[in-house]
């Protein structure tokens, strides 16, 4: 099963830049040396976004949390980055309770896959 709505899903420049691609982020730092390896860069943020999005339309979700104030999608799979890698990557979506378009939470990521 893919993400509800995967093409109207919103990913906020603050939670590329300012968390995934910040060096100084005391949660986001080690996240941003692995994607910024990789040829992703904060001056670049919607690149990252973009490659977020189609990661959510590529792979299915593997976890559907239902919660008080909506539900949280877990999907994990490959994303290509710039520099032509493929990275395993674990990404988090959120749905409010009302419906709407899934927000973008998070990513990290995840042991390789073997070729």
């Amino acid at each position: 099963m893919k993400l509800p709505d995967v093409q109207k899903a919103e990913i906020q420049e603050a939670k590329i830049v300012r968390y995934l691609l910040s060096t100084s982020h005391r949660a986001g730092k080690s996240k941003a040396s692995f994607f910024m390896e990789f040829g992703f860069h904060p001056d670049r943020w919607e690149e990252l976004a973009r490659a977020l999005k189609q990661h959510a339309m590529d792979n299915d979700i593997s976890l559907e949390e239902r919660t008080t104030f909506g539900t949280r999608y877990v999907i994990e799979g490959l994303l290509k980055a710039p520099d032509g890698t493929w990275l395993n990557i674990r990404s988090a979506w959120f749905v409010n309770k009302e419906g709407g378009i899934p927000r973008f939470i998070t990513a990290h990521p995840l042991r390789r896959r073997r070729s």
